[in-house]
């Protein structure tokens, strides 16, 4: 029962009538027994002033942030994190009595699934697709795993130079190296962790993969393959890298499970049901 009591957190995004944040983080609070509702916000590029003056006014907890607000929040609230500015992008904001405080929980969403893995992470060099704004997220977690080396895969040799700049003076611990998409025939049976962060294979162009067949079967057996995409599940990059190569086989699903109980240990300050929340999202 919703009542004047109950207190508010959201996502907002353009589009989000497609965001199952809603769906685990309801679920969860309820779990808790929390006087608490979590609602989805259309938001337009343009309109993330209002919509924060907006947010203060009726005393919003905490909510997160999706396409395309994760980068033009950060001039917008009053403190972001370390973890959040060396990747360049926010996804969780919440309230504290000096103003709106800001991080990136992708960063841990991405990890938490290859963290249980038995992996010397230290000499593993992961090659990854792509270099907009959500390889960030991935080449910052693959530091924090231990990486050493990470490589990234390109397509525009200009996207690629800006991406490199981009990270200079963050304090990144890993060494980026950059390569085209011609590259992959010899970058892929070398790694022990290939990750898709492009839209290649999302549905509804689901017969896609960034990644050729005859290329993929050269992915060792004792490799993982991670893609960010969760629709389809599972797409045709990790049905190839499964079938084909043998693969251990990870989805953007776990992800934002992942990255979401981490956004609602902050907000609530307690430990959060994990397996609720991915109940909810798996039976949805």
């Amino acid at each position: 029962m919703i009542t004047g009591k109950t207190k508010l957190l959201g996502v907002i995004g353009d589009p989000i009538e497609h965001s199952l944040s809603p769906v685990m983080h309801n679920a969860a609070l309820n779990h808790l027994g929390l006087d608490y509702v979590y609602v989805p916000f259309p938001v337009k590029k343009g309109d993330l002033e209002r919509a924060l003056a907006g947010f203060d006014a009726i005393d919003l907890v905490g909510f997160n942030a999706t396409i395309p607000h994760k980068q033009d929040l950060i001039p917008l609230v009053d403190h972001i994190t370390p973890e959040a500015q060396q990747v360049g992008a926010i996804n969780t904001v919440w309230r504290t009595d000096k103003g709106w405080e800001a991080t990136n929980t992708d960063v841990d969403g991405f990890i938490a699934p290859l963290k249980s893995l038995d992996r010397n992470w230290f000499n593993i060099t992961p090659v990854i697709l792509g270099n907009g704004g959500a390889a960030r997220a991935v080449v910052a977690g693959c530091a924090k795993l231990g990486c050493q080396e990470i490589a990234i895969v390109g397509r525009n040799r200009e996207k690629l130079e800006q991406f490199k700049q981009s990270w200079e003076n963050t304090g990144l611990t890993a060494q980026i190296k950059f390569y085209f998409w011609e590259d992959l025939s010899s970058l892929v049976p070398k790694t022990q962790l290939l990750v898709n962060t492009t839209p290649v294979g999302m549905s509804p162009k689901q017969e896609a993969s960034p990644v050729e067949e005859t290329v993929l079967e050269k992915l060792p057996e004792s490799a993982i393959a991670y893609d960010l995409i969760y629709n389809p599940r599972p797409t045709r990059f990790l049905q190839l890298a499964k079938n084909k190569g043998g693969a251990m086989t990870f989805d953007g699903l776990e992800m934002l499970i992942q990255q979401g109980a981490t956004a609602l240990e902050i907000w609530l300050q307690q430990p959060i049901p994990v397996e609720v929340m991915r109940n909810a999202v798996f039976n949805h």
